[in-house]
């Protein structure tokens, strides 16, 4: 079991940039792809992005490619989502999550293959 907590949400304007922090419990992290989602008011669940279990393969939705980068760091248990060039569009409550099998591509982007997720951490930018 894992249990997940992010961090690093807020407000920033138009532009800007936020890092997101996704802090991981247990022994194992290092065999979970990693995933991050949002989702926006009135709207479903969407992916954002996604790491292998060794950071070889990222994924990214055509929405934030460019502008997000994915990263994790095994020894800590994190997993990282950097944000620039932020738009009002970008506007959502983010999570993490962890999925136990393995995936490629367009297949990491269900989230129903993931097992795990966190709380969420908001994020706002203004315009």
């Amino acid at each position: 079991q894992v249990q997940l907590v992010e961090s690093g949400g807020g407000l920033v304007q138009a532009g800007g940039s936020l890092r997101l922090s996704c802090a991981a419990s247990g022994r194992t992290f290092s065999s979970y792809v990693m995933g991050w989602f949002r989702q926006a008011p009135g709207k479903e669940r969407e992916f954002v992005a996604a790491i292998g279990r060794i950071s070889v393969m990222t994924y990214y939705a055509d929405s934030v490619k460019g502008r997000f980068t994915i990263s994790r760091d095994n020894a800590k248990n994190t997993v990282y989502l950097e944000m620039n060039s932020l738009k009002p569009e970008d506007t959502a409550v983010y999570y993490c999550a962890a999925r136990p099998k393995f995936c490629s591509g367009s297949g990491c982007y269900d989230a129903s293959g993931y097992d795990y997720w966190g709380q969420g951490t908001q994020v706002t930018v203004s315009s």
